[in-house]
């Protein structure tokens, strides 16, 4: 009878313990997956992220948006004659200085919102370029190593099997969460590059304002949005490879549980801090 319980032991430990290690792969396998995957992502331009979207954007930019934008200008431009005048004493010092002034400054407003696109794109393939240079740097020296497991299955060979059970439902709520946390991660890469949809496709508007002193804060604003959003990747790679590094100071010991609990909590930190990263760059660049 003790020999049945004994096998009948060692086989609810075997099990047990194969869990706890499926667990703890699994957990890392989708921690390593998901750093890899946001340092890709977030280094891809709008136009090579999901193209069908972009030509998407830039069709409705074009087709909808930019009567609009041109109606603007007109209305800026006529606005901006009429201060030249009046400024001038309603004519009374004529000076056809001024009708060259507006007849350049109308010039380079329909330029810029004729290349509202180039413009916009060049923004993010500059910003593109410093978060791609920071991955490659990112990921060579802070990668995610698991290979420190590789001694714990002894350790949980050697429990009983109540410990283990125990264990194995920590494990599995770890688990759990870090593949919610994945998902959230997941939203706020995707959420920014929606975000940078938005504000290219009604870009020509505020390139309109550029004809006139006082509209042209809409237009400095929304640049300054535009840098701000396209650099927040760099801000993601920073966090990322705090990230990264905080996790390589936790030592796996017999305490399996207490680490993969501080993994856990490094993970809600980095969800926590990539929703702060837009606000960041936002106020760095002072954009509202």
């Amino acid at each position: 009878m003790d020999r049945i319980l004994e096998q009948i032991t060692d086989w609810l430990r075997e099990m047990l313990v194969a869990g706890i290690m499926d667990n703890v792969t699994g957990t890392f396998d989708n921690v390593n997956t998901q750093v890899a995957q946001i340092t890709a992502e977030v280094g891809t331009t709008p136009a090579n992220f999901v193209p069908a979207i972009f030509n998407m954007i830039r069709n409705l930019s074009n087709n909808v948006i930019m009567p609009i934008a041109g109606i603007l200008l007109t209305v800026i431009a006529c606005y901006e004659l009429i201060q030249l005048v009046i400024g001038h004493n309603n004519l009374a010092n004529f000076e056809t200085f001024i009708f060259w002034k507006w007849i350049f400054k109308t010039f380079v407003a329909v330029e810029l919102i004729t290349h509202t696109t180039d413009i916009t794109m060049a923004v993010f393939d500059v910003a593109g370029h410093v978060v791609r240079q920071s991955g490659g740097i990112i990921a060579g020296s802070t990668a995610i190593n698991a290979g420190a497991l590789a001694g714990i299955e002894a350790t949980l060979m050697a429990m009983d099997v109540g410990p283990l059970f125990g264990i194995f439902l920590q494990t599995f709520v770890v688990k759990f969460l870090i593949y919610v946390l994945s998902v959230i991660i997941f939203v706020i890469v995707y959420a920014r590059m929606i975000e940078i949809y938005m504000m290219v496709s009604l870009a020509p508007i505020p390139f309109a304002t550029f004809g006139n002193r006082e509209q042209s804060m809409i237009g400095q604003n929304y640049l300054r949005s535009l840098v701000a959003v396209g650099l927040q990747g760099f801000l993601i790679m920073v966090c990322i490879g705090i990230y990264a590094v905080l996790i390589q100071r936790i030592t796996f010991t017999a305490d399996l549980v207490g680490s993969l609990w501080g993994v856990m909590g490094y993970t809600v930190l980095l969800a926590f801090t990539l929703f702060k990263t837009g606000t960041v760059a936002r106020s760095i660049f002072h954009a509202h």
